[in-house]
């Protein structure tokens, strides 16, 4: 069978990128051909798929209609012919791609869940129900989640396609709180995929090329590495970080950031900066030597985040709101100790399974610095926490799960 994935982007650290890869290792698992469409593809993927920047989200006419549907709150009666206008645009190059590469049915990785690309929802759910093409919406973040779609005048049209209900057409949401709101408001059943890793393999370590990580990002042996390995946006929290590391008050520890900002501006960033430098907290910022991938080459070296990760001495995941908990679940695969805030689907779908963390509630307290201190004074202090964490995670979130998941749907 030949599965195509459609996106407005498969490509960087993002978690619809990360999570829409470990549903095609799947996919191929069970012998299928796996192509790509979207508006930018990892260089790895342009040799299987078609790439046409009309469907990125960053798209100027996509930023333009959501601008005017969500900033400006124009009316449906003239914004929505445009939406239509753009979608029969955007009709082409998706029918090429299904067309070139037979696709027999897709993978829509959250183009039907988030409104950042309005027309292609539209594109995508017709082009779907006239060809009677069958598949899955890997539904990561819906529209009601966010603030800032909630206030239109457009909900018929978000209602019918974010998303739409289509009789060949699966959905799968990645944590229970979204699977009940998508029954309750659109009457769509749904099941979930939780993120997941490769349990069963054990996780890379320090190796001849990322060996001199610590040095290229300026720390010593000696310095504690307090990863932070999230994008740089408000929702993540990371002024709880700050604090963390404020109130250890030791000059060995280092909070490194390793995804870039820009997504929702560079605001963020420059406020972490300037309250990090008020609380005296040494904070390192290193997205542009920290990809997807490694690289090397004219003399400058590339790292990817998992060569982060074994360098590293602690984790803060100090989100207020996440999808699931890509990271979270990466920082139990490489067995370390972590805070992390209790986010409501951490709450419900993760902490319930017992999961041991220096858990916290929207504040750093006495007992969580001296948790942590103890982690990183003594490591071998973690170890029986990070090992129950990886047992518990080969339970729950190993590809096995995810195969058990997909099967009904791709085995042969």
């Amino acid at each position: 069978m030949n599965i195509g994935v459609i996106s407005t982007r498969l490509a960087g650290t993002d978690g619809v990128s990360l999570e829409s890869a470990k549903l095609v290792t799947i996919a191929k698992q069970f012998g299928h051909n796996v192509f790509y469409c979207a508006g930018e593809l990892d260089p790895d993927l342009k040799r299987q798929g078609l790439e046409d920047s009309r469907l990125h989200f960053e798209d100027e006419v996509a930023k333009e209609l959501h601008d005017r549907a969500f900033v400006a709150k124009e009316t449906a009666v003239t914004l929505l012919p445009d939406i239509e206008k753009r979608a029969a645009e955007l009709k082409r190059p998706l029918h090429q791609f299904l067309t070139q590469y037979q696709i027999d049915t897709v993978i829509i990785q959250n183009a039907f869940a988030i409104p950042m690309q309005l027309p292609l929802a539209q594109a995508l759910a017709e082009l779907m129900a006239e060809l009677k093409l069958p598949g899955l919406a890997h539904n990561h973040d819906f529209y009601w989640e966010r603030p800032r779609f909630l206030n239109s005048h457009i909900t018929q049209f978000l209602d019918q396609f974010f998303p739409p209900n289509l009789p060949d057409l699966n959905h799968a949401v990645i944590n229970s709180l979204a699977q009940t709101a998508l029954k309750q408001r659109r009457r769509l059943n749904s099941f979930i995929i939780p993120n997941v890793f490769d349990f069963h393999t054990p996780p890379p370590g320090i190796d001849d090329f990322n060996a001199d990580f610590r040095q290229a990002i300026g720390l010593s042996d000696e310095d504690w590495l307090i990863l932070q390995p999230t994008r740089v946006i408000p929702r993540k929290g990371i002024e709880l970080a700050i604090e963390l590391l404020h109130r250890l008050n030791d000059s060995r520890t280092k909070l490194i950031i390793t995804h870039k900002a820009g997504d929702e501006g560079t605001a963020y960033l420059h406020e972490l900066e300037t309250l990090a430098q008020a609380k005296n907290v040494d904070l390192r910022y290193v997205a542009d030597q920290v990809d997807d991938q490694r690289r090397a080459g004219a003399g400058q070296k590339t790292y990817s985040l998992w060569d982060a990760y074994p360098h590293a001495d602690l984790v803060t995941y100090p989100s207020f709101i996440e999808g699931f908990g890509n990271a979270l679940i990466e920082t139990v695969y490489f067995r370390l100790p972590a805070v992390v805030n209790r986010y409501p689907v951490y709450a419900a779908d993760i902490g319930p399974l017992g999961f041991q963390f220096a858990e916290i509630d929207g504040e750093i307290t006495s007992g969580t610095v001296e948790m942590v201190r103890g982690w990183l004074e003594d490591p071998e202090t973690a170890v029986p926490t990070t090992t129950h964490n990886y047992e518990l995670g080969k339970k729950h979130f190993s590809y096995q799960t995810l195969k058990t998941l997909l099967a009904p749907m791709w085995q042969r």
